[in-house]
């Protein structure tokens, strides 16, 4: 219920945001509006309001909506209701109300921003654990411990941080320069190679693609959690265990039991544990399970941190109002050109379109998003946002940037497009659109179906 309500809001409110841009920008360009529909179908509400009586519409289906305007290319219109026609409207004011609809969500998508750089983002300090061998990480000389404070350059506060600049710099340089210091007192330069990344949703995170890991203090083999039905309930195990050894093997870490269990699926452990003050046997069997192809153990067993160790591996990065606005504003148009690069990737072919998403996707990040907390699911709805606005600021017939070509080749024309030519570009508007929308449905079925 609650991934279905966080769907329901996020369309809603994008759709709505949407569509009051052009709404508002056609009153204030005297423009006569006559109906305000939040989706499209069998209208399940509406009622006429204002002077102006507008028809707001909420209807069946809500995959969209419209703002319909006053318009000779569609009705007749009264003599003297002619100068309140949209197609009488200047050039300039025509393309003001068809930009307004994208601008409102990127719009949205500043102000969301804003909200959570005042509230304050909490991320992961960025401190290097040991990168893999052979990882373009170890090659660049990275170890352990180190805190990443510039990435090409820019400052980063958390591995948030550090994800996004790498995923833009990508697009753009096959090497690149990471900063980073050793108790805050050594700095070191870190040439960092990005030949090797691969834009692919089957790909690991870049991160990983990178060999960059997190770093994670200590931990001993004590068991903070355990599973109903998982084979270490079944084997005896409980909370507050600490794990001495595994089959005579000393077992030092948590790391070091995990390790354990992962390579004898089916396999029975002999355990040695410390249990209130006493040393202890048990025998357990860990279930076997399917991980990137490789059949693993697992019991259903986890540590506990403690909340003072957590809190010193977070940064919580927090702006004044006037700071915050301008990183909100940034962070915006960042995105938005990020997602034009990822686009002309994508058309290049040198990013698969496995990462096009449809509505099956969406509800399901908006359900998890909404899971975590509101701050999770305020950026979730920006950056679907930011998307809609882009989106339709593509100049393809049928979307908003389509009717603005159309605009741009009346200014340099000096008259409007012939009919045909536009109904010969709506065809081509709606089969691009066809091919996306079934493009990402695919996307959709398929993440189901694989998981």
């Amino acid at each position: 219920m609650l991934t279905l309500f966080a769907f329901l809001l996020t369309l809603g409110l994008l759709i709505t945001v949407h569509e009051y841009g052009h709404y508002l920008v056609a009153r204030l360009c005297g423009v006569k509006v006559l109906q305000f529909s939040i989706g499209f179908g069998r209208a399940l509400f509406k009622r006429r309001i204002g002077r102006a009586g507008t028809e707001f519409i909420l209807a069946a289906f809500p995959l969209g909506g419209y703002v319909r305007m006053l318009d000779e290319r569609e009705a007749p219109v009264p003599e003297n209701d002619l100068p309140r026609a949209f197609n009488r409207q200047s050039v300039w004011k025509r393309m003001a109300i068809v930009a307004a609809g994208p601008l409102a969500n990127l719009l949205l998508a500043i102000g969301l921003y804003w909200v959570l750089f005042m509230s304050g983002v909490v991320g992961l300090k960025p401190v290097l654990g040991e990168p893999p061998k052979s990882s373009a990480a170890a090659n660049a000389g990275i170890k352990a411990g180190e805190l990443v404070s510039k990435v090409a350059g820019i400052a980063v506060a958390s591995w948030q941080d550090v994800r996004w600049i790498l995923l833009q710099q990508s697009l753009k340089t096959s090497k690149l320069e990471m900063e980073t210091s050793v108790d805050g007192r050594e700095t070191r330069l870190h040439q960092l190679d990005l030949s090797g990344l691969a834009h692919d949703e089957d790909k690991h995170d870049v991160l990983d693609q990178l060999g960059l890991v997190a770093y994670l203090p200590p931990m001993p083999a004590r068991v903070g959690e355990v599973l109903d039905g998982g084979a270490a309930a079944r084997g005896g195990l409980k909370v507050g265990d600490e794990i001495i050894s595994v089959n005579g093997i000393a077992i030092a870490q948590w790391e070091d039991f995990v390790s354990m269990v992962r390579q004898n699926p089916e396999k029975q452990l002999a355990l040695r544990i410390h249990r209130a003050g006493s040393e202890e046997s048990l025998r357990l069997t860990p279930d076997a399970a399917q991980e990137d192809g490789k059949r693993i153990g697992r019991v259903g067993a986890a540590y506990h941190m403690e909340q003072k160790e957590i809190d010193q591996l977070l940064v919580q990065v927090q702006y004044p109002p006037l700071p915050a606005l301008w990183h909100a504003t940034e962070k915006t148009w960042d995105t938005s050109m990020f997602s034009l690069k990822m686009l002309g990737s994508m058309l290049t072919g040198a990013v698969s379109w496995k990462g096009v998403s449809g509505p099956i996707t969406i509800a399901s990040y908006a359900g998890k998003s909404a899971h975590v907390g509101w701050k999770s699911f305020l950026t979730f709805l920006a950056l679907v946002s930011i998307s809609l606005g882009v989106l339709n600021l593509l100049p393809v017939p049928v979307l908003d940037g389509g009717h603005l070509m159309y605009y741009v080749v009346e200014i340099f024309k000096g008259s409007p497009l012939s009919e045909h030519v536009m109904e010969i570009g709506q065809k081509v508007g709606f089969a691009l659109l066809g091919l996306l929308l079934a493009c990402a449905l695919y996307n959709d079925i398929n993440r189901l179906i694989t998981g």
